[in-house]
């Protein structure tokens, strides 16, 4: 990214400031990015983003104000409108970020249309897939070209932490269900705290200090990068009915749905379940790590004036650890500080495997972590590069994003976590897995935690009967724009 230096040594403050301005278009390479050429470049023409708008606030592609603004456009006389070499949309969540997100959000208008920036808090992507996209390709269908080659070249902006981003690639994968294609490659400018998803595909894992010349050597490299996969994985959760389940966003209660058949499930099951769905991109755990965040994030929303930034979130975050007895476990009989062995088994479908197995689960462990990318907790890679020796010995592979396999390991407690995350020692490798089915019956345990994606949530359990989350890979896989 951008890195403006001032190097002073002017004589008057007109030279000054015009080698600091100048300094702030350049990137480390020194090739500057001029302004009104980047604008040029990813601006839909102003009928065509005006348009867009317009269908989504009136949630119809067929309203009056769509087809009027088509109408001029194409009207006898008019200039026919030329599509921009590298057309961009941004989402951007304003309350990412500090208090950058309104800053980042103004100057984003300034480097395209203005209408080509999303406010996550005023327009949801579900929306813009149906109603923004619908409208480009309404528009093409009528037979303008313009429009057509638009939708082809399209890419995404997400100005967010991993949350967001994964949201906006959810709601983007519908168009591969709907076979409305292409979907949209999407580049990330990093607003969050732990940004994995960010720094998985090389957009860093921070928002840069210089983020002014920055942000449009970004969007210059999001129009022009290069495009690789990301698997995404579907969660089911089938809980006994009566429990009432605080879910986050992710997750969705959806009607009865059946776990596979294929792995036969021991004991009597509840007459009625509950089942909610969701999908990740980076982890999935169960156990202590979903407790710490579980505290985090409620004394953030009850307190939102200590969780000014990143760095804040992090104290806030290393202090909640300790209070959880995440490192300090202590003299108690508090079931919650025992090891997942006692309420948790797993099944996996192994590598070059079509069977279901079950799989030990080491008694120390505390926190069972089923991860996709290779960056876990701000950046580091608790599975860790495994010598190819140890992979064959283990009958694993080498994990990428996109091989339709989770790396499964565990965290006995937070100084073998902490060791993990500093990248002395790597994590307790459990499984490497195409499918997963955790179980978990309660006995003493009226609760456990879990987490996706850094969202965690509560988990009622039952004494009598177990809740089962099955853990399967979307068929369809997230396109992507490599920041390197």
């Amino acid at each position: 990214m951008d890195s403006p230096t001032n190097r002073g040594g002017s004589s008057t403050s007109s030279g000054r400031s015009s080698v600091i301005e100048s300094l702030r278009g350049c990137t480390l390479a020194g090739v500057r990015i001029p302004k009104e050429e980047l604008r040029k470049k990813i601006t839909l023409p102003e009928y065509m983003r005006v348009a867009m708008k317009e269908a989504i606030q009136a949630k119809n592609v067929e309203a009056n104000t769509v087809t009027q603004l088509y109408q001029a456009a194409h009207a006898d006389g008019a200039e026919l409108a030329e599509p921009p070499e590298s057309p961009l949309v941004v989402f951007i969540n304003s309350k990412s970020g500090g208090r950058h997100g309104p800053e980042l959000k103004a100057r984003l208008q300034t480097l395209m249309g203005e209408e080509q920036v999303f406010d996550l808090l005023a327009v949801k992507p579900h929306e813009f897939v149906q109603y923004g996209l619908g409208c480009l390709e309404k528009f093409a269908a009528l037979g303008d070209s313009c429009a057509k080659e638009i939708r082809e070249k399209l890419r995404v902006v997400v100005a967010g932490g991993d949350g967001t981003v994964g949201w906006v690639l959810g709601c983007l994968g519908d168009l591969d269900k709907q076979r409305r294609l292409p979907v949209p490659p999407t580049g990330i400018i990093p607003l969050g705290t732990g940004n994995d998803l960010s720094r998985s595909f090389g957009w860093g894992g921070s928002f840069p200090f210089n983020w002014k010349s920055a942000v449009k050597r970004t969007l210059d490299r999001i129009a022009n990068g290069s495009i690789c996969r990301l698997d995404s994985w579907h969660v089911l959760i089938s809980m006994p009915s009566g429990e009432d389940l605080d879910t986050p966003y992710s997750l969705k209660e959806t009607e009865e749905t059946p776990l596979d058949q294929e792995l036969e499930v021991e004991g009597e099951l509840p007459e009625k379940v509950s089942c909610y769905q969701g999908v990740f991109y980076n982890y999935f755990s169960i156990g202590m790590d979903a407790q710490v965040a579980y505290g985090f994030h409620h004394l953030r929303n009850e307190k939102p004036y200590l969780a000014q930034g990143p760095i804040s979130n992090k104290i806030i975050y290393s202090g909640y650890s300790c209070k959880q007895g995440w490192f300090f476990t202590p003299c108690s009989s508090d079931p919650g500080l025992r090891g997942l062995k006692n309420i948790l088994r797993i099944y996996v479908k192994k590598v070059n495997s079509s069977e279901w197995e079950q799989i030990p689960i080491p008694s120390s462990v505390r926190s069972v972590v089923a991860l996709n990318l290779p960056s876990y907790g701000s950046g580091r890679n608790p599975w860790g590069n495994l010598k190819p020796e140890y992979l064959e010995k283990r009958g694993f592979v080498e994990a990428h994003a996109d091989d339709g396999f989770l790396e499964i390991f565990g965290l006995k407690h937070g100084w073998h976590a902490s060791m993990v995350m500093a990248e002395l020692i790597s994590a307790k490798h459990i499984a490497q897995a195409s499918s997963i089915r955790f179980e978990l019956r309660g006995g003493e345990w009226a609760e456990a935690y879990m987490q996706m994606d850094g969202e965690p949530w509560k988990q009622p359990m039952n004494k009598e009967f177990s809740t089962f989350v099955e853990i399967k890979r979307v068929p369809f896989q997230s396109v992507v724009v490599h920041g390197e």
